[in-house]
């Protein structure tokens, strides 16, 4: 197994919610950590925070659907950090609302941040992995949505499962390279920043996703528990190969009677 106090890890969407809480799991196992996102005051809180913490961080500004600010994210933490081993795709964005009322930017934004932003940034991190041939990982966050039909999220959703097709196929195109691809597919989980900014508009859409069992049971993940199965996952040892890992709520108890 690595050495983690040796791994440097980048990280899209690393300020807040799952990003955030996989940069803390990360940074307590000794890893080095740059954070990434496109409000360069949050992912400089969040490094600061890293850096309290006792890690090497860095917080840097990006925008991953952006091929310069990809470029430069990774160049400033190659020459401050050394070389990522370690790249984890956090950077997502979606707001419910169905499909043919939503306007034609948004769409476009939520498909340039979370699939086209995940193909260029894993595209830069693991090409700098392979020309140094070095081992390493690329963890793809995906979404129940994607393999289960989700109204209200229909851009999301298709994200996703575009971003799960992809990490399957590149994992064929890195099979024998030392370079591993993990998809770790998440159920509902509080605390995302996106999630957080949704108004009253979105009570349709919780509605629609009781109604059609999607949201079966009051149990919801917290960031923390995400980060802990990407944690475990990528600290296998060289030889294991985890390509998809779920995660999902256990429903809460109901005190333990028979």
């Amino acid at each position: 197994m690595s050495d983690p106090a040796t791994r440097v890890a980048v990280v899209s969407g690393g300020a807040t919610g799952i990003g955030r809480a996989v940069a803390e799991a990360l940074a307590a196992r000794g890893f080095a950590v740059a954070v990434g996102g496109r409000r360069e005051g949050r992912v400089q809180e969040a490094a600061k925070a890293l850096e309290a913490g006792g890690a090497r961080a860095l917080g840097l500004p990006l925008d991953v659907s952006e091929t310069d600010s990809v470029e430069a994210f990774y160049a400033a933490v190659e020459k401050s950090l050394g070389p990522a081993d370690l790249v984890v795709n956090c950077a997502g964005h979606a707001r419910p609302g169905k499909l043919f009322e939503k306007p034609p930017e948004e769409i476009r934004a939520e498909i340039e941040t979370g699939l086209l932003g995940t193909l260029l940034f894993s595209r830069r991190g693991i090409a700098a992995l392979l020309e140094r041939q070095l081992p390493g990982d690329a963890v793809f966050v995906s979404s129940t949505s994607a393999v289960t039909p989700w109204p209200w999220l229909a851009t999301y959703a298709a994200t996703k499962a575009g971003v799960e097709q992809a990490a399957r196929s590149v994992a064929l195109e890195c099979e024998g390279t030392g370079v591993r691809c993990l998809v770790v597919r998440v159920g509902n989980t509080v605390g995302t920043e996106w999630a957080v900014e949704w108004d009253a508009q979105a009570a349709p859409a919780y509605e629609a996703w009781q109604r059609l069992g999607l949201i079966r049971h009051a149990g919801l993940l917290q960031p923390e528990q995400v980060a802990l199965a990407v944690l475990r996952a990528v600290e296998a040892p060289r030889g294991v190969q985890f390509d998809h890992v779920s995660v999902n709520p256990e429903a809460p108890g109901d005190g333990g009677s028979a």
